[in-house]
């Protein structure tokens, strides 16, 4: 592990897997808080987009309840994670576009991969998407 790999524990790659299998349809998404750097808690928020089965929009409601949450609990904001039913774990140019939170990490799962299970990591700002390395499962 170098030090630009991204380590995702176990239970948050679990419940990330589990919530994306659950609407295989639709987009799902939320927040991931931190603590010391290392992701801890996931926030599943309601996706308001008009087309939920093609992009995500975080219901603000929800988005501040879970940004209040985290910071209640000392909690930084890590990552924004959202699903693709029919296509890869690649942010789309819409998600390039939207990106609002150059310091997080934008983690993206596939249910596009023939029963496998996708999960990938990218850091976006400045209309440019670069992947991180993830380390899932550990911890």
């Amino acid at each position: 592990m170098t030090s630009k790999d991204i380590q995702i524990p176990r239970k948050i790659t679990t419940q990330l897997l589990h919530l994306a299998q659950l609407s295989p349809e639709l987009e799902i998404c939320g927040l991931i808080g931190s603590q010391d750097g290392l992701p801890t808690t996931c926030y599943p928020i309601a996706n308001s987009a008009e087309q939920p089965q093609q992009r995500y929009l975080l219901d603000a409601s929800e988005q501040i309840a879970a940004m209040v949450k985290m910071r209640n609990s000392g909690e930084d904001l890590f990552a924004i994670y959202h699903s693709h039913p029919n296509s890869p774990a690649l942010p789309s140019a819409t998600d390039v576009e939207m990106a609002a939170y150059p310091d997080a990490l934008y983690l993206i799962i596939s249910l596009d991969t023939k029963g496998v299970l996708e999960m990938r990591g990218f850091k976006i700002a400045d209309h440019h998407a670069r992947e991180m390395t993830l380390i899932l499962g550990g911890c």
